[in-house]
């Protein structure tokens, strides 16, 4: 049976559309206050904690097993615009909620202290992208999820292009490229193709639950088609969401790197990346679900596929220099992880992947943020450039040092939680070429992550090239060593989020 198919009484809450409208209430008001950069960044400050607090509401319904639901409008029978929170949403909306908290305040050090222009337009548009990131977590059905996924992409473009010269163009051109041509390359036909079949994109009901035949073999009848019709739709699902760095479709993300660090962060750890994992894994859970993928052997192969991922972005990850780029090539690795654990269909399997959502988010926007007070304290972007920066700039490497271990997935940091679930599910699958994908590349991301943190604290710093340098503003400080202190608070008590994980699972 499959695990989100248990049911659950559903609540009436407007409490849902209020979450979706402080974000973008947000950004138009920071727009109206170019003039006032302390307001503007107050304004954004204040959002962000009404935000976390209205979704923190959401807890206790969920808690006591039920769903919160709220209709927009419907546009036909079984299509229609509407929210829904249950366990699942809460853990995508309560990272991307508390972490905008955090990087407001980063983003305050960083741009200005890097003097960078249109601050307000950046603020306006990092809003947006919570807006759209929010909708998603909270999106009942593969329409609405659709519409907010796109929000996403159009509203993180200007993001990407900031710096508005020929590298931050050609960075955005990928970006919004590859995004937007997925999305209606696959996913648009997909969609229609699955409402002509099913008369319903609504995601409770796992929509596929009554086109597969008992034994897998065949379509029903009435829907006159065979199963390789699932197996596409699946496979234009997959791909369509080109946020969750599966390769072939990654190379916008290390594109993207031209980016402010900030914006780094909100691509890799908030928002961008986190929409294409939660919907990627929203649609093989609710959509298809466990049952359907099964019958038609569709977990397994998907598992070795993003197992080619892991492998060979840890690999590449490996030979990049420039911080960043190694940051990014990690991330393209650590994302395959959340979709292997969901693919392997094993309850632990799956806990492991759905938790790697959130152990990941924490832990990644520490790096990042790392990198940025790097570049702004001592404006080094390379690894080889970096040795002996940990004595004087001990409190960011450390906390960069947390992070790392968490990402190689060392206890008692959050990555160890997601690493022993999905180990144990690969057990239970009884798949040891999964079990050893896992173990290379827990390998291999010590051979890249550990090399920055020797050098720091190790290398030799040549002779008075460190005067000067110290750590960066406490405005970015303060939320490196928040985020890295959370990693290792959720390694060493996971079971708050588990319970969100594990109502997904049953």
């Amino acid at each position: 049976m499959d695990p989100v198919s248990t049911a659950t009484s559903v609540v009436e809450s407007s409490s849902l559309l209020l979450a979706v409208i402080i974000p973008l209430f947000g950004s138009l008001l920071v727009m109206t206050l170019k003039n006032n950069p302390n307001i503007r960044e107050f304004v954004s400050f204040c959002s962000a904690v009404l935000l976390f607090c209205v979704v923190l509401t959401f807890i206790p319904t969920i808690q006591a097993g039920q769903t919160l639901e709220h209709t927009l409008f419907n546009l036909l029978p079984g299509l229609s615009v509407t929210l829904r929170a249950d366990g699942f949403s809460m853990i995508f909306a309560m990272v991307a909620s508390s972490l905008w908290i955090i990087a407001v305040f980063y983003s305050m050090g960083y741009m200005r202290g890097l003097e960078e222009h249109a601050q307000t337009r950046f603020n306006a548009c990092f809003a947006l992208a919570i807006f759209g990131a929010i909708g998603v977590a909270l999106s009942d059905n593969l329409f609405t999820l659709y519409l907010f996924y796109e929000i996403v992409s159009v509203c993180t473009y200007p993001l990407v292009a900031h710096h508005q010269d020929e590298e931050g163009y050609e960075g955005g051109k990928k970006y919004i490229v590859y995004l937007t041509t997925t999305a209606k390359l696959f996913l648009l036909p997909a969609m229609i193709l699955i409402y002509a079949l099913t008369g319903t994109l609504d995601f409770p009901h796992n929509i596929f639950s009554g086109i597969v035949s008992a034994d897998g073999s065949s379509l029903v009848a009435a829907t006159d088609g065979r199963n390789w019709i699932v197996v596409m739709l699946y496979i234009f699902c997959l791909f369509g969401f080109a946020k969750n760095g599966v390769m072939p479709f990654h190379h916008w993300l290390p594109g993207a790197m031209v980016a402010p660090t900030p914006v780094s962060a909100l691509l890799h750890a908030v928002a961008v990346v986190k929409v294409g994992v939660f919907c990627t894994t929203r649609v093989m859970l609710y959509g298809f679900g466990v049952d359907t993928m099964s019958m038609l052997n569709l977990g397994i192969p998907t598992a070795y596929f993003v197992g080619f991922t892991i492998l060979m972005a840890s690999v590449i990850a490996m030979t990049k220099d420039n911080l960043k780029a190694r940051l990014a090539y990690s991330t393209v690795s650590q994302l395959s992880y959340i979709i292997l654990g969901v693919a392997l269909l094993t309850p632990h399997a799956i806990d492991g992947g759905i938790i790697h959502i959130v152990n990941h988010a924490f832990s990644k926007i520490t790096l990042f943020f790392c990198a940025g007070a790097i570049y702004v304290a001592a404006h080094k972007k390379n690894i080889s450039e970096m040795s002996g920066l940990g004595k004087t700039m001990p409190f960011t490497f450390g906390a960069f040092a947390v992070a790392s271990l968490s990402m190689i997935g060392a206890p008692p940091v959050a990555g160890f939680v997601s690493k022993w679930y999905l180990l144990v599910g690969s057990m239970e699958a009884n798949q040891v070429g999964i079990l050893l994908v896992l173990i290379a590349s827990t390998v291999l991301n010590v051979c890249y992550f550990a090399p920055v943190t020797y050098k720091a604290f190790f290398g030799k710093r040549p002779e008075g090239a460190a005067v000067g340098i110290k750590e960066a503003p406490l405005s970015m400080l303060i939320p490196i060593l928040i985020a890295a202190t959370i990693s290792v608070i959720i390694g060493i008590y996971p079971n708050f989020m588990m319970q969100f994980v594990q109502a997904v699972t049953g």
